[in-house]
């Protein structure tokens, strides 16, 4: 199934998201970086730097079933340190404005950011919208319960 995306490009040299093979889950997100002339450029991303990007690229979710997430490119993490500023991205349906992106240097080593290049993936994913119903205890219990962070002890 197919859920209906528009894309408005707000920059020329911007990259409508694209898969790049056919079991992709998530669509390459690629910034736009201009030098001081407004050519292609890029930006040195410094260890402990946070830099919000631009993609050039307004997205809108016509169905309020679906919303957008920016998740991280495993590589750039794991290889060269950087990652979303914000973990992750939730692009609500209703939103129409530019796709940003927060990168995070988090390594101790300077990393180029070119234009163009893929920095993110954006994924549609379903929404469920529940009620919420605020209740004095819960209508059933679990053999789990309340036990929470490392309560199985492994």
């Amino acid at each position: 199934m197919l859920a209906k995306v528009e894309v408005i490009k707000t920059h020329p040299r911007a990259h409508t998201p694209r898969y790049a093979t056919a079991g992709a889950a998530a669509a390459d997100l690629r910034v736009v970086v201009d030098d001081e002339n407004g050519a292609p450029g890029q930006i040195v991303l410094q260890p402990g730097e946070v830099r919000l990007m631009n993609t050039g690229l307004k997205v809108f979710v016509k169905d309020h079933n679906y919303m957008g997430v920016i998740a991280p490119r495993s590589g750039m993490g794991h290889k060269q340190g950087v990652i979303l500023g914000n973990t992750v991205g939730i692009i609500d349906s209703d939103y129409s404005g530019e796709l940003l992106i927060s990168l995070w240097n988090r390594s101790a080593t300077p990393v180029e950011i070119t234009d163009g290049q893929a920095v993110a993936q954006y994924i549609i994913v379903p929404v469920v919208h529940v009620d919420f119903e605020e209740v004095s205890e819960f209508s059933e219990s679990t053999a789990r319960g309340a036990g929470g962070f490392g309560h199985t002890g492994k």
